[in-house]
């Protein structure tokens, strides 16, 4: 029986329901029945992710923190004490957008508002390393995914292996050792997902709200298929992974 674990990292009055539609989101992408995916949400300094030994795998959902904040107060530094302890823990894990960025931080690397993305579709393209990569395994070269971020890497960290680029953000995709990947697009989201979200952070600046309905009109159109694929082949991988350790 898959056994899985799901890190939302959601704080303030919205928390409780952003951290539902989260769960909603990576149910249907993983293709997870909810017996088989634990969730919990680091909503203050008080709470964690638990102990990860018997999971196989572990997901990270997004955030609305930024590496570049000119302060990181109290929860901030426990996000990432509790991030540090799951990418370090042996335990497979795929982390999304505000993960992509903090892996790179965590490695040396630099990040920055250079290449972010509004709130829509974006073009991915695998690497050589990412056609190699046993999560892109079935994905054609080129796909579309949903996204909207503020920041991401600008310098990549030491020890880390880009799996996928693309036109307007160079860094989509990477890995660090064998066992922990991020992206900076939502392998989380379809359409309705995206929606959902823009309405949590209607104010947030991932998007002007004078093109909240022209972007929402769009939204369908973008066929999210593979980027979701990724989770559902993260899935697959650490399931055989634990069935091979057996």
């Amino acid at each position: 029986m898959p056994n899985f674990l799901l890190v939302s990292l959601r704080s303030g009055e919205l928390a409780e329901q952003i951290a539902a539609a989260e769960l909603r989101d990576f149910l249907r992408a993983t293709r997870l029945d909810p017996a088989d995916l634990t969730h919990v949400n680091i909503a203050e300094v008080s709470q964690t992710a638990g102990e990860l030994d018997g999971y196989d795998g572990v997901l990270v959902g997004g955030s609305s923190l930024n590496i570049t904040n000119p302060h990181w107060d109290e929860w901030q530094l426990h996000v990432h004490e509790e991030m540090a302890r799951i990418s370090g823990s042996g335990v497979p894990a795929f982390l999304v957008c505000y993960g992509a960025s903090w892996l790179s931080h965590m490695h040396g690397g630099q990040v920055g508002p250079a290449h972010a993305e509004g709130s829509g579709p974006t073009v991915i393209e695998l690497t050589e390393e990412g056609r190699r990569d046993p999560l892109c395994a079935g994905l054609p070269e080129t796909f579309t995914s949903l996204t909207g971020h503020t920041e991401s890497v600008e310098l990549l960290g030491a020890d880390l292996t880009v799996l996928a680029t693309g036109p307007s953000c160079p860094v989509q995709f990477l890995r660090a050792g064998e066992h922990v990947w991020a992206t900076q697009f939502h392998a989380d989201m379809d359409a309705q997902a995206m929606k959902d979200r823009m309405d949590f952070y209607y104010d947030y600046g991932y998007f002007s709200p004078d093109d909240y309905h022209t972007i929402v009109a769009s939204l369908p159109s973008i066929n999210t298929t593979w980027s979701n694929r990724l989770l559902a082949n993260f899935v697959d991988y650490c399931t055989s992974r634990a069935g091979a350790r057996a």
